[in-house]
């Protein structure tokens, strides 16, 4: 019988693709989602959809127990693609990144339905500000000391899972993750065609990058290998980039000659982000820049060593910057979005 697999978060930009690669390798695929949630990118007949109440943990155990019953036997994998990236207050981070993520474990565990492996997406973020002098790269082995709201949500759901005994967690902490469908990256895209690139801070950045496709077929690498069990790897293109290679990218895949190259100094990003946050506050609307993000663009050194990921279940992502934003922005054309 096929293996079954249930994502979380399915609706999202990465979830549409983990779906896509689980039924590519033949899985019986659950997409959890809400009543609410655009499957516009879900249209696969044989994707076998269910809606979660993760605020209520006594009616998800139920929920479980009933579908495990129906399915005769409990999921395989689990993975735990929910999580916010933009909320106006750390409450809002912490309720979906981390409560959810808790009532679900927790849920799983008191219904008998704990799978082979439970792989939980987090986020680079968690790292908090690395070597900006010697640039020496992140590693796995790293003590988290994140500095945004985000990280530390994301940290508390990591911590939650490190510590019950013998679950059978893996921790997967992406760098900035890219494809078709996602919207942050389109946007400096956007700008990039329009005959601008922005910047921030005047001291080297190095940038690195998964695309969407690798990350996938990473997650379930991780998932079909024996030795992931109770770790956690960072994922990213193993080589860094500089803002102006960057540029020079993804100019070359819109074929734009000229690009002008505009540096903002970090106090004037610091003021912005500060009056956008306020803004934000008052209308109870997440803004893209707010002092999370003004951390994040502020951070020097995003350079990560994949060592670990290598050696346990062989990643080896085959999209490069160059080919992976090639294949983005024809999708973005296609699409009408370029």
């Amino acid at each position: 019988m096929a293996k079954r697999v249930l994502v979380t978060g399915a609706g999202g930009f990465i979830g549409g693709f983990i779906v896509a690669e689980a039924l590519r390798r033949g899985y019986e695929t659950w997409a959890a989602v809400r009543a609410t949630t655009s499957r516009q990118f879900l249209q696969d007949e044989r994707i076998r959809f269910i809606e979660l109440d993760y605020s209520d943990g006594d009616a998800l155990c139920g929920q479980i127990k009933e579908t495990v019953n129906l399915m005769g036997g409990r999921w395989d994998y689990v993975v735990h693609n929910l999580g916010a990236t933009k909320c106006v207050n750390f409450l809002d981070f912490n309720r979906v990144n981390y409560e959810y993520m808790r009532t679900l474990v927790d849920a799983l565990r008191n219904a008998d339905a704990v799978p082979d492996a439970f792989l939980m997406m987090s986020s680079l973020s968690v790292m908090g500000p690395g070597d900006e002098k010697g640039y020496k790269p992140f590693n796995a082995k790293m003590i988290p000391l994140p500095d945004t709201r985000y990280g530390v949500s994301k940290l508390k759901a990591e911590t939650y899972v490190q510590t019950l005994q013998g679950f059978p967690y893996i921790i997967f902490r992406a760098t900035g993750v890219y494809g078709p469908h996602e919207r942050d990256y389109y946007m400096m895209m956007r700008c990039i065609k329009a005959g601008f690139d922005f910047s921030v801070g005047f001291k080297k950045q190095l940038l690195t990058f998964i695309y969407v496709k690798d990350l996938a077929c990473a997650i379930f690498d991780a998932l079909e290998s024996n030795a992931t069990r109770r770790k956690t790897y960072l994922i990213a293109e193993p080589r860094s980039y500089t803002q102006k290679e960057f540029r020079h990218i993804v100019a070359g895949a819109l074929r734009k000659r000229w690009v002008l190259s505009v540096c903002c100094p970090l106090w004037v990003l610091y003021a912005v982000s500060a009056v956008a946050g306020f803004i934000g506050k008052l209308t109870l609307k997440p803004s893209t820049l707010n002092s999370d993000k003004y951390k994040i663009m502020k951070q020097r050194n995003w350079s990560c060593d994949t060592t670990d990921a290598v050696r346990d279940f062989n990643f080896s992502p085959r999209y490069d910057l160059e080919k992976g934003v090639a294949e983005a922005v024809a999708w973005y054309k296609q699409a009408g979005w370029l």
